[in-house]
């Protein structure tokens, strides 16, 4: 990637020809805009609507723990390493901001994980045995505990955890501080339409005004659209709907607080209290394989209050402030697509879940692969830790593992050349985490 991003260095405004061309303007895209800013590069930005997918409705969770899921033990660890890099990532993005620390909303206070009832207690006690066995910190307690920790806490409920290793972050406070760190990028209002090709490489855009780019790198960071543009990225829409709450802080959870009520998943965010006392509280959990249409179902609304409710009755003196359905991009497979997927073309989609728990190990590889993260010391972007945490993102996350399983299939038996739609052709395995 770094001797194709370097082979334009020309004036993105004036002739539509740039180093770096990044395609989506959420948390993923705007990071890898920075971070090719950083690296030297001269960046376009495409997107029509920047910041207004999947991170306009997401709640910031940084979950690694509660998100683990049985047989992706690998996903789970790339999940860990990316949220030991969140608090350098915060800090240097804040610095490079102009931002006072804490400005993106990062707490390390620990999550509370709730089970409404009997079956719920037998489930949240196999996800801590998988914890145990993954070596995850998390530790049952007594519902009695779990209300000295968050006194709001409903009296139905038959167990909890404490995750002391799961903390949150404010998605829309990041992406306003990585929208004032790329503003020396060219930020277009466009949606791309198609990737340019020639001789088997990807040297530009197409944008739906039939403007013209060219790049010596295309970033796509999409998002569910991504399979759009290019069809060795098998992405998928998977909308959820998050609430936003307005309450008083003393009738509100602390801290993250996530639970089941009768098998259904639910969770509860809180942001920082305001000089009024009072703080914005995310609520969330649906997730369905549908299409993207930003529309609310009333159903989602209803699911969402009746089970946070449950666990926190006193939510129920919360004002309803919105509704926001928007789709995260899923893979076949659920693990992201990033890294090199064909020459002058780079991928950045796909995280599914944990766009946001993954931002700064996606960071992290884009620095890699321009070349703009030399060796460095223990705990630098260049640290050994870092790059072991890079090469496992690049072997877990490649780009390419889909084409290598249809060739490695017996019923294949066509070539792949390198034109760009058999390069990385389409998979139809599916599954949702």
């Amino acid at each position: 990637m770094s001797s194709r991003a370097s082979s334009h260095v020309v004036s993105c405004a004036s002739s539509h020809a740039c180093d770096v061309l990044v395609v989506g303007g959420g948390i993923i895209g705007l990071t890898a805009a920075w971070r090719a800013l950083e690296a030297g590069a001269n960046v376009v930005v495409l997107d029509p609507a920047p910041g207004d997918g999947a991170t306009h409705a997401a709640a910031g969770m940084l979950a690694p723990v509660m998100e683990a899921g049985f047989g992706e033990e690998a996903q789970t660890r790339l999940g860990t390493a990316s949220l030991a890099l969140w608090p350098e990532f915060a800090d240097a993005l804040e610095r490079a901001a102009g931002l006072p620390a804490g400005a993106v909303g990062l707490e390390t206070a620990g999550t509370l994980a709730l089970a409404y009832d009997g079956d719920d207690l037998v489930a949240l006690r196999r996800i801590l045995a998988l914890h145990r066995d993954l070596g995850l910190g998390s530790v049952e307690i007594t519902p009695a505990e779990a209300r000295r920790r968050e006194p709001g806490v409903g009296p139905r409920v038959a167990g909890a955890a404490w995750v002391p290793g799961d903390h949150q972050v404010d998605p829309r406070a990041v992406h306003a501080a990585l929208a004032v760190v790329t503003a020396r990028a060219t930020h277009v209002p466009r949606a791309a339409v198609s990737l340019t090709w020639a001789d088997g490489a990807v040297v530009g855009v197409l944008d739906d005004a039939g403007t013209a780019y060219s790049a010596g790198t295309v970033v796509l960071a999409a998002g569910h659209a991504s399979a759009a543009l290019f069809a060795g990225a098998p992405t998928r829409p998977v909308p959820g709907t998050t609430l936003r709450l307005d309450a008083a802080a003393d009738r509100s959870p602390a801290v993250v607080v996530r639970g089941t009520v009768q098998g259904r998943p639910v969770y509860v965010v809180p942001r920082r209290v305001r000089p009024d006392g009072r703080r914005e509280l995310v609520v969330g959990a649906t997730s369905d394989e549908r299409d993207d249409n930003h529309l609310t179902r009333a159903g989602d609304v209803f699911a969402l209050l009746r089970d946070a409710r449950a666990l926190l009755p006193e939510l129920d003196d919360a004002v309803l402030l919105g509704a926001i359905t928007r789709a995260r991009p899923g893979s076949p497979d659920n693990a992201p697509l990033l890294g090199r997927a064909a020459d002058g073309l780079y991928l950045a989609t796909g995280h599914h879940r944990n766009g946001i728990l993954l931002t700064p190990l996606t960071a992290a590889a884009v620095d890699e692969a321009l070349g703009a993260a030399p060796p460095g010391p223990p705990g630098s972007p260049g640290g050994p830790e870092v790059r072991a945490a890079v090469e496992a993102a690049t072997r877990y996350a490649d780009p390419l593992r889909f084409a290598v399983a249809d060739r490695a299939a017996p019923h294949s038996t066509t070539p792949h050349s390198t034109t760009p739609h058999s390069t990385t052709p389409r998979t139809e395995r599916g599954g949702t985490a």
